[in-house]
């Protein structure tokens, strides 16, 4: 609810901006006759505060899993990239990958008698055996569950290179661009299109560090965990490397990302696990699907988060269109999927026709979802060509200080 109201106060001073010409004119006025340091801001002050919000929200925020070892310094930037490239283009997915981790962690340290750190290090491929193969699967876990007891908390979070101050120091930086947003809309400024975007990234990445608080940030190396007593059934290690036979949909394929669905990956034959793995949970039907809602919710809020620029002004209306088309468009697309996903499931399981209908759904999303968030990426810094003279008034701090 605190959310829905956010967002209709920054689509009703968006609008008062725009149909209100006195509120421009006495802006302008101000930014003209009065333009010092503490009541005006400069073109560059808006792209930098917003590029280097995003750039903390895309590359510094990211906790990637163990990379392979035998990467290097170009592969693992790459790797990173890839990383940032999808976290730009469709955050939401992020926020699902996060929230799997977030869970099984947080499992493996209640079924395990270890901290919330060792879940988080065991998920995303840090323990490995004296093979050098990721203990990832909780079949794996009961013969190395010894060895991983005896390693100490401190041990893994050195090989971190964040601690929980500096997490929080980063959530407090997208809570305080969030801040600033608000108070614009409360002080009826207009927010440009690039900082309504930014918006989006900094509510979506202070979800994002919530969730990976514990989690060990970018690291390089594993550690070595030997096999107790209790041994793995060579059978068992046969069920848990799944043959390939080289049949793999688009869905399937795409599994992994969106829900977590790594039933083609082998750990007795692989050397880290794969970029976007979680340990799977028990009840993992059921976690599927609501990781599966809980990502197209996301997708939903971050979606809605732009329409709050509806009523912006824009230079061009067909620019104002494409803007309003296609944010609906991801704000509308996840929920939809998720209604006629239930619909489906509820009523036509069984039915081929339903199930064909659901696929053409999903497909024809995932060509014209990546479209439209190009579109506002571009249109972002687009209409900063022509803002009006209120987008730079600064936001007037000392009506909210105390003072005499």
């Amino acid at each position: 609810m605190l959310f829905w109201i956010f967002v209709f106060l920054l689509t009703r001073q968006s609008g008062l901006t725009q149909g209100h010409p006195d509120l421009l004119s006495r802006a302008a006025t101000e930014a003209s006759c009065d333009c010092t340091i503490n009541s005006c801001r400069t073109l560059f002050d808006i792209v930098w505060g917003c590029l280097a919000t995003i750039f903390a929200c895309t590359w510094v925020a990211l906790h990637q899993n163990v990379p392979d070892p035998d990467l290097g310094h170009f592969a693992l930037l790459m790797r990173k990239l890839r990383m940032m490239l999808v976290t730009i283009i469709a955050p939401e997915l992020i926020v699902g990958f996060a929230a799997r981790q977030f869970l099984s962690a947080r499992e493996i340290s209640k079924e395990f008698d270890v901290s919330t750190t060792h879940g988080f290090f065991c998920t995303m491929g840090g323990f490995v055996s004296e093979e050098s193969h990721p203990v990832s699967t909780k079949k794996q876990l009961p013969a190395y569950i010894s060895a991983i007891q005896k390693i100490k908390k401190a041990d893994i979070d050195n090989k971190s290179k964040g601690d929980t101050l500096s997490k929080g120091v980063a959530i407090a930086q997208g809570l305080w661009f969030v801040t600033q947003c608000l108070a614009r809309a409360f002080q009826h400024l207009p927010l440009t299109e690039l900082e309504v975007a930014t918006l989006a990234f900094a509510v979506l990445s202070v979800v994002i560090r919530l969730l990976w608080l514990h989690k060990p940030l970018d690291v390089q190396q594993s550690i070595v965990v030997a096999r107790s007593e209790v041994d793995i059934d060579p059978l068992q290690e046969e069920d848990i490397t799944p043959m390939n036979n080289g049949l793999h949909t688009l869905l399937d394929k795409l599994g992994g990302p969106i829900v977590g669905d790594y039933s083609d990956y082998p750990p007795f034959s692989s050397t880290s696990v794969p970029s976007f793995y979680s340990i799977e949970i028990d009840a993992k039907n059921t976690h599927e699907f609501i990781n599966l809602a809980g990502v197209l919710g996301v997708g939903t809020i971050f979606g809605s988060i732009h329409c709050a620029a509806w009523n912006a002004l824009f230079p061009s209306m067909a620019e104002m269109w494409i803007w309003r088309i296609s944010s609906v468009f991801i704000a509308a697309y996840p929920a939809l999927t998720v209604l006629l996903a239930v619909a489906i499931g509820a009523w036509a399981y069984d039915n081929d026709i339903a199930q064909a209908v659901l696929a053409s759904f999903v497909l024809v999303g995932l060509v014209v979802y990546p479209i439209c968030r190009l579109f506002l990426i571009i249109l972002s810094f687009t209409t900063l060509r022509s803002l009006p003279p209120s987008a730079f008034v600064d936001v007037n701090w000392s009506n909210y200080i105390p003072h005499l």
